[in-house]
């Protein structure tokens, strides 16, 4: 047991002391909100997110026996982004990104993603890609802005940032236009719809991830609005019939051995969350992530 007080766990990722960005893992908070669509707010998301995380310092994973926050990890801070420039913000997220060896990202809006896949293509080439979210996230267009948080895997794929076919998303379950919904399955993306996800269950629905993702390089992107309001009610985009909290746990705990490059946690929103419930999920599914890529105590 930690002998510091988890509330009073210094404010960054996980109580993390160290903040080089020579770091295997790097953390990194970036606080976007410019591509919402409806309720702005997760600029704020870094902030909210650090702090629920000092409820996960005081112990190892219960199921791996990892310790997700050591070894050669650290949170370097937030990015310094354009304000009120939205291919500015994206170019200098871009740029902050592709130095680091492995990031995990704290965001923000899911446009950030554009940014990191941008970056992560010197590393890694085309990427397959897991995708938690209730929307595809494949328009074209976000309500008039090309580059927002609707559509950033439309660019990923256009671009050949991801291979489509090696490409997973769960949980989907918005309103959905059929031209959308033709091109990213014509494409080759594997949707798992969220009412998949409750009728087969978690253990079969990461077996159909690893399925698709095979021994690629991949990234892992996790809109909290995956999970159900009643779980995540801090968002901006809420869509009813999602993920339990415990499902998106049980599916992530079961994706060790992939070949995950990077990961980033998008969409909370504080002002719209109840006691921390929001940020507590996000910190925790980026604490699932690093207990995936840390050895096990077992």
């Amino acid at each position: 047991m930690t002998p510091v007080p988890t509330f009073a766990t210094r404010p960054s990722f996980l109580g993390i002391e160290r903040s080089n960005h020579d770091a295997a893992i790097c953390i990194a908070g970036i606080p976007y909100d410019l591509g919402t669509s409806n309720r702005p707010g997760a600029r704020f998301g870094p902030m909210a997110i650090r702090q629920a995380s000092r409820m996960l310092v005081d112990g190892d994973h219960p199921v791996s026996r990892a310790t997700p926050g050591a070894g050669d990890i650290a949170d370097i801070g937030d990015f310094t982004i354009a304000h009120g420039d939205i291919q500015g913000s994206l170019a200098a997220i871009e740029a902050q990104a592709k130095p680091l060896r492995h990031l995990v990202a704290l965001g923000g809006d899911h446009t950030i993603t554009l940014a990191l896949l941008r970056a992560l293509r010197a590393r890694a080439g085309k990427v397959a890609l897991v995708h938690f979210d209730a929307h595809v996230d494949t328009w074209p267009e976000s309500f008039g802005q090309k580059f927002g948080h609707g559509s950033p895997f439309y660019h990923a794929i256009t671009e050949g940032l991801v291979d489509p076919r090696r490409s997973v998303q769960v949980g989907i379950r918005s309103p959905m236009n059929k031209e959308v919904h033709d091109w990213t399955t014509g494409n080759g993306v594997t949707i798992l719809y969220a009412e998949q996800v409750h009728e087969e269950g978690p253990r079969a629905i990461a077996e159909r991830i690893r399925g698709v993702i095979g021994d690629a390089p991949a990234y892992l992107t996790f809109d909290i609005d995956a999970l159900d309001p009643a779980f995540a009610p801090g968002t901006g985009t809420p869509e009813i019939g999602g993920l339990f909290s415990w499902q998106a746990q049980a599916i992530m705990r079961r994706l060790k051995g992939l070949d995950f490059r990077g990961m980033d946690i998008v969409e909370v929103c504080p002002a719209y969350d109840h006691a921390e419930i929001t940020a507590l999920a996000g910190a925790t599914m980026a604490w699932e992530y690093l207990a995936l890529l840390a050895p096990t105590g077992l």
